[in-house]
């Protein structure tokens, strides 16, 4: 199978990319590399078109492929510039839609729990949808765009996946927009008292980057198109988290709260209802909070993962 991965030099590009090509699919790589790091590359047979999702000359020099899958996209809520925000985030969904719908690609997409808000958990991919800021807004927009061709007669396949709070392997480019797990680690490892907002008691379901590339993948095989929700279906609060870092780290640190300066833009709670994932996939995801994180830290984070 050949398949086109945006976004691919990036965390859950790059994951997806290695799974893909794992499976002996011929896999092109599509980034401009502005945030996407090329060693989530290195070792990896694939084949790179450099460039911007926003240049329409590049779709007409694309190779032929059978699926695309859509990752690219700007995932730091804190950004500012809400028309770059906006432009590359909707704007290039829909070029890449477009594309799809012309040549009659599978396209898998990615969406994200941040179109929810602070909606009602566990969160249903058909409850009411309230994002919070500008990066939510995107994904929204993307998502109410699909539905308008999603199991139209004649259309290839399409599918949203609402990811929820993925971390693991190959986010340490994203820096300050890493996970939350990684942002504790990093401080815990160097004896800090792990830094959270009042009083450490948000909650987020975490899922790790093994099964949202699984599940990413898998999606390739769907014969109807849909939206479904991609997270581990329990949220974990961040002392929680904290908890399970001491203890892999062998370590009793206790953390120190401080105010949240995102009021009025910040979920307080994550929760994915995954039944439809379990219907549709036939998959539950495999890595608990506690599993993730040791395997993480163990295998990746405590062997100077580069």
């Amino acid at each position: 199978m050949k398949v086109l991965v945006t976004g691919g030099a990036g965390f859950i590009g790059s994951n997806v990319v290695e799974l893909l090509v794992h499976r002996g699919a011929k896999v092109y790589v599509w980034d401009d590399f502005s945030k996407g790091d090329f060693k989530n590359l290195r070792g990896i047979d694939c084949e790179i078109i450099c460039g911007d999702i926003l240049d329409k000359s590049i779709f007409k020099k694309l190779p032929q492929v059978e699926a695309v899958i859509h990752e690219a996209a700007i995932t730091d809520t804190t950004l500012k510039d809400n028309r770059l925000m906006m432009m590359v985030n909707y704007v290039g969904f829909e070029n890449i839609l477009s594309y799809c719908l012309k040549k009659k690609v599978k396209l898998i997409y990615a969406s994200s729990a941040g179109v929810y808000g602070n909606g009602s958990s566990p969160m249903k991919e058909n409850q009411k949808l309230y994002p919070l800021n500008t990066y939510a807004y995107s994904k929204y927009l993307c998502d109410m765009k699909a539905l308008k061709f999603i199991n139209k007669r004649g259309v290839p396949l399409i599918v949203g996946l609402r990811y929820f709070n993925v971390y693991g392997p190959k986010e340490t480019h994203k820096e300050n927009s890493a996970s939350m797990i990684y942002q504790l680690f990093l401080q815990m490892r160097n004896n800090c008292s792990p830094r959270v907002f009042k009083f450490g008691e948000q909650k987020r379901d975490f899922v790790y980057i093994k099964d949202v590339a699984f599940a990413t993948v898998e999606a390739l095989k769907l014969n109807r198109g849909g939206i479904l929700n991609i997270g581990s279906g329990r949220a974990g609060s961040f002392n929680e988290i904290i908890s399970i870092i001491n203890k892999v780290l062998g370590k009793n640190l206790k953390p120190e709260y401080f105010d949240n300066p995102f009021v009025g833009v910040y979920q307080n709670c994550t929760e994915a209802d995954i039944t439809l994932l379990r219907k549709h996939l036939g998959f539950t995801p495999q890595y608990s909070l506690e599993k993730g994180i040791e395997d993480y830290i163990t295998s990746y984070l405590n062997v100077k993962e580069s």
